[in-house]
């Protein structure tokens, strides 16, 4: 199993980031698909999830509105994009590959997100 996340970098409060997951190794379609991020100081958290086939999203209560998760099997990408970013989402953001049936999965080696004017 193979995640390399991309697309972090510093950006100004307010603009929007695409992040991208490139995954290898494994069939991508039979898994689930997270995000995750840990700031400074803090827990890692969950930002987003979606199911192997894409039909269901869930979202960190605290992040709806401004995250949106999504999943190309063909490609073999899952991307999480973020709007109106704020300072508070500087942190690494991690790309997370688990079987449904499996209590554990796989981490990419994540990317950074600066949010900073």
């Amino acid at each position: 199993v193979r995640l390399v996340e991309s697309g972090g970098g510093l950006v100004q409060p307010g603009r929007s980031l695409r992040l991208s997951c490139a995954t290898s190794g494994f069939a991508v379609s039979r898994y689930d698909m997270f995000w995750y991020r840990q700031a400074p100081g803090k827990e890692r958290e969950m930002v987003a999830s979606i199911t192997n086939s894409g039909d269901r999203v869930d979202y960190a209560e605290s992040l709806k509105g401004r995250f949106t998760i999504s999943r190309d099997n063909a490609k073999k990408t899952v991307y999480l994009e973020i709007n109106s970013l704020q300072p508070e989402d500087t942190a690494m953001y991690y790309c997370y590959a688990r079987e449904p049936t499996r209590a554990f999965g796989d981490w990419g080696q994540g990317t950074q997100v600066t949010v900073s004017s």
